[in-house]
């Protein structure tokens, strides 16, 4: 079989912070072309095709990617943006980028003081790379390493996987690897709302329903505490007990999580509450606890979360942070969007 590596940001090296650096003699520091020749068997062909850098356009050749993509089984295609500094663009003290200087050098840098953007989408020719690849009808994972969201409408849409890596440090080129050819089951939730576009921003989990827009649905494309696995978890037998006697837990929740796919994996399981009727107006949900759990295939575990008044307290005009008796919505999910059990109860 074969497999074609394209894109700016996969034959790219990171350093322990995270951004991108010079090549290195140490083995720890791996790309995305690395990994996967790494891993792969022998007789596996790697094919490699830079397509276009990250915003320079001057040093696009997609049609050598679109070939490579062409003569494989499936096509890995990683893009996204860049911390590196190229040390040609001139900084002030302060360490921030002086954008105004006039230098024509096209660095990759896209992320860092001084380099705020006013799009989401991908820069250069990146997005034409993309579609340009999955034309080609070879099966497209999608890799986006990144400091900030970005627009992945399209890859969401059109490629058949996609994995968010951000800037993924020296051994990131092997981890992504491994989540690609399952070595790994990822188990990452996302700490971050991915928005549809940028007229969404800000756009954050506790805001509750948004109306849709004239041309776009007010939903984000992924949720705060979105992320898959290769297995499934099924969520059941929830209770909450809630504590008259007791001034500090106020209430248990409980619920039962069962792994019903077929191979080992790791679920982050999320408590989140709402006041719905309160005298301070209170956020749609506040994320109030969450555990990481492993499971193997058909395996079952209780999950439990103690919530204390102080968690429930909210900050009254005085400034000063109170509980408030009254009712509360209990939920618990796989995401802020993907509630699997709730209830209300009086504490």
């Amino acid at each position: 079989c074969s497999i074609a590596v394209i894109g700016p940001n996969a034959d790219t090296q990171y350093n322990q912070l995270g951004d991108y650096t010079a090549p290195q003699d140490s083995d720890a520091v791996t790309t995305v072309l690395e990994g996967i020749r790494a891993l792969v068997s022998p007789s596996t062909r790697v094919l490699y095709a830079k397509g276009c850098a990250i915003r320079d356009t001057t040093q696009s050749d997609i049609a050598a990617a679109v070939e490579a993509a062409r003569n494989a089984d499936v096509a890995v295609v990683v893009v996204g943006g860049s911390s590196a500094r190229d040390f040609r663009t001139d900084y002030a003290a302060t360490g921030a980028a002086n954008t105004e200087t006039g230098n024509q050098v096209v660095s990759d840098m896209d992320c860092g003081e001084g380099f705020d953007r006013a799009t989401l989408s991908l820069l250069g020719d990146q997005s034409r790379l993309l579609s340009e690849v999955i034309a080609t009808g070879t099966p497209v994972v999608a890799v986006y390493i990144q400091g900030r969201p970005l627009d992945m409408n399209f890859a969401a849409e059109k490629a058949g996987a996609l994995l968010t890596a951000w800037y993924p440090g020296a051994e990131g080129g092997t981890a992504v690897a491994e989540v690609i050819f399952g070595e790994v089951n990822p188990s990452g939730k996302l700490p971050v709302t991915i928005p549809r576009g940028v007229g969404q921003v800000p756009i954050y989990y506790s805001q509750g329903n948004r109306r849709d827009y004239m041309d776009m649905p007010g939903t984000p494309l992924y949720a705060f505490g979105h992320g898959l696995s290769y297995t499934t978890f099924d969520y059941s037998d929830m209770t909450v007990d809630v504590h008259d006697n007791n001034n500090d837990t106020l209430c248990t929740v409980s619920c039962t999580v069962t792994n019903t796919g077929d191979r080992a994996g790791s679920e982050v399981v999320q408590l989140y509450v709402r006041n719905p009727i309160s005298d301070v107006a209170q956020p749609a949900m506040l994320l109030k606890g969450f555990r990481r759990i492993t499971l193997q295939p058909g395996e079952s575990v209780s999950v439990t979360f103690p919530l204390a008044a102080d968690e429930l307290a909210t900050l009254r005009p005085s400034l000063a942070k109170a509980f408030t008796p009254g009712e509360y919505r209990i939920m618990i999910g796989s995401a802020s969007d993907n509630i699997r059990l709730q209830q209300t109860v009086e504490m």
